[in-house]
C-alpha cells in the first residue's frame, strides 16, 4: 500500500462568480420604484499552503480533483450574493508547482507560504449597480465570471542539509538512525528503504537535517530501480555523503567502483557538481571491512575526498563525522545570500493603455484580445438585447471600433473576441446596432424618462374635467337665438 507520494497531478477548479440580479423595487403606490438587483458573490480560490505537519502528497494521489465553491447569485432588495469559500490545500515544505509542460510555476518553501493555484471568478453586477443618469432602470444584469480551471503537477523535493547517497544496503538507514532520533526500517536485504527518511542532528551549536535517499543503482538517472523517483530529493541538500559498503558480499563490487557508479548517476541527473562531498566507509566493525577500508582510503584521499571510517553498529567514528558535516553545513549557510523582506512593487497601468489588441487573422476576420473585452463578453447575457447593447456601448467607449477601422475592417467583416477555442464571433457594423437601440439611443432607457402611467391618467382626468367645466360655463339656458 502506498504510504509516501512525492509527485501528483492535481486537477483544480476555482468557484464561478454568482450572477447579478435584474430586479425592480415594488411597493404600494410605487409602480416603478427603480432597480434594486444585488451583485453576485465572488467564486472561491484554490490555495496551496505549506504546512509543516504534512509530509507527503498522498491525499492528492487518491483525490486529485479539487474544486472551490461558487459564489451565490444576487437578489432583489439590494442583497448581494455570498462569496464562495476558498479551498485551502496543505502541502509539504519543499513542494514545487509545475505546469503541464514541466515549467516551474512556484517553489513553496517555508511554513505558511501560499500560492493561488486557481482564482475564483468575479461576481456579476446587478442592475442597481449598472444604473446611471443615462440608463435609469437597466433591464439586465451581468453574468458571473467562470473561475479558473486547469491541471498542475505537485512535486515534493525534500528540504534537508545533508543527503546520504549510496547503493542499497550500504548502511544509510543505520547511519541516520545513530546520528539522529530517526527510526527508519532496517533489514539485511536491498531496497529496504522505499521513502526518504529525515533526521535532525545536533553537533555543537549547529543543528542540521540529514536525508537518506534510497534506491541508487546503475541506471538510476535513466529511471532504473527507484533512483530517478528520489534523485530530486538531493537537489536542495547542501552536502552529499557517499556511504560506501566495505563489507559487501558481491564479488564484482568494491567501495571505489561503487563511488564511481553513484557519481556517474549524479552527473547524469545534473545540477549537483557544486555540492561538497564526503566519503563514509561504513561497516568497519567487520574484520574484512576494516581491511578493505585501509586499502581504499589512500586512493580516495588522492581524489580529494575527506574520508571517514565509521561503524553504525559499533558507534565508531560518528562524532567526527557529525562535526565535519556541521562544519560544511555552516559554511554553506554562511555563503547563501541573506533573504530580504519582500518588497511590494506597484506598477500601475498607463492612463492611456486601452488594454486590448486588434489583429487581422484572415481576409475578413479580425480578433480582439484583451482582459477587459474578453471579461465583458463572458459576463454578457446574449439572450437580452439590452445587455448586448450595453456590451456594444462599452466596447465603443474602450475604442474597439476605432481600432477596427484603423486595422482596415469594413462593414460585414467578422470580429472575434476571446481565445481561439472559445471566442464570440459577430458581423461588425460601424454603428454597432445590436437591437437595444429599439429602446432608444445606445446607453439610454426611456422606460423611466416619460410620464408615469398614474401621473398621465391624472392629467387626462384633469383635462376632461377642465373641458367639462368650460362647456358648463359657456351654456345659458335663457339665452335667445
Amino acid at each position: 500500500m502506498t504510504t509516501f507520494v512525492d509527485r501528483v497531478e492535481l486537477h483544480v477548479a476555482a468557484g464561478n462568480g454568482g450572477h447579478g440580479c435584474a430586479s425592480v423595487h415594488r411597493e404600494k403606490f410605487k409602480p416603478l420604484g427603480g432597480p434594486d438587483g444585488g451583485n453576485g458573490g465572488r467564486g472561491g480560490d484554490v490555495v496551496l499552503v505549506v504546512d509543516q505537519s504534512v509530509t507527503t502528497l498522498l491525499d492528492y494521489h487518491y483525490s486529485p480533483h479539487r474544486k472551490a465553491t461558487n459564489g451565490k447569485p444576487g437578489e432583489g432588495g439590494h442583497r448581494s450574493g455570498k462569496d464562495g469559500q476558498d479551498l485551502v490545500l496543505p502541502v509539504p515544505d519543499g513542494t514545487v508547482v509545475l505546469g503541464r509542460n514541466g515549467e516551474v510555476i512556484a517553489d513553496l518553501i517555508g511554513e505558511g507560504t501560499t500560492f493561488v493555484a486557481a482564482s475564483g471568478g468575479r461576481g456579476g453586477l446587478g442592475n442597481a449597480a449598472l444604473a446611471s443618469a443615462r440608463r435609469k432602470a437597466p433591464g439586465f444584469a451581468l453574468l458571473g465570471e467562470p473561475g479558473d480551471a486547469g491541471d498542475v503537477v505537485l512535486e515534493l523535493k525534500t528540504v534537508a542539509d545533508v543527503a546520504l547517497v549510496g547503493y542499497p544496503s550500504a548502511g544509510k538507514s543505520s547511519l541516520i538512525s545513530v546520528l539522529s532520533a530517526a527510526r527508519p526500517k532496517i533489514a539485511d536485504y536491498p531496497f529496504t528503504t522505499l521513502v526518504p527518511n529525515l533526521g535532525v542532528v545536533t553537533a555543537g551549536s549547529t543543528v542540521y537535517t540529514v536525508a537518506d535517499v534510497p534506491g541508487l543503482i546503475p541506471g538510476a538517472s535513466q529511471g532504473k530501480g527507484l533512483g530517478l523517483e528520489f534523485l530530486r530529493h538531493v537537489e536542495r541538500c547542501s552536502v552529499l555523503v557517499h556511504v560506501l559498503d566495505t563489507a559487501t558480499l558481491e564479488s564484482d563490487r568494491d567501495p571505489v567502483s561503487d563511488l564511481d557508479v553513484i557519481e556517474e548517476e549524479l552527473k547524469s541527473y545534473g545540477g549537483l557538481d557544486d555540492r561538497p562531498r564526503i566519503v563514509v566507509l561504513n561497516k568497519i566493525d567487520v574484520t574484512d571491512g576494516q581491511e578493505l577500508a585501509d586499502m581504499v582510503r589512500p586512493d580516495l584521499e588522492e581524489r580529494g575526498y575527506r574520508v571517514f571510517e565509521v561503524s553504525a553498529v559499533a558507534h565508531k567514528g560518528l562524532k567526527e563525522l557529525s562535526f565535519a558535516l556541521a562544519e560544511l553545513v555552516a559554511e554553506a549557510r554562511a555563503a547563501r545570500p541573506k533573504e530580504e523582506a519582500t518588497r511590494v512593487v506597484i506598477r500601475p497601468k498607463a492612463v492611456d493603455d486601452s488594454g486590448f489588441t486588434v489583429t487581422r487573422e484572415e481576409e475578413s476576420l479580425y480578433r480582439v484580445r484583451g482582459e477587459k473585452p474578453e471579461r465583458w463578453v463572458r459576463q454578457t447575457d446574449f439572450n437580452n438585447d439590452e445587455a448586448v447593447g450595453y456590451l456594444a456601448d462599452r466596447l465603443n467607449r474602450l475604442g474597439v471600433e476605432e481600432e477596427l477601422m484603423k486595422a482596415g475592417a469594413r462593414a460585414g467583416d467578422g470580429v472575434a473576441i476571446g481565445p481561439e477555442d472559445n471566442a464570440v464571433v459577430f458581423d461588425w457594423e460601424p454603428t454597432m446596432l445590436a437591437g437595444a437601440e429599439m429602446l432608444g439611443r445606445r446607453g439610454e432607457d426611456h422606460r423611466l424618462e416619460g410620464e408615469r402611467p398614474a401621473a398621465q391618467r391624472r392629467r387626462d382626468r384633469q383635462a376632461a374635467r377642465d373641458e367639462a367645466q368650460d362647456e358648463y360655463e359657456g351654456f345659458h339656458p335663457f339665452a335667445g337665438g
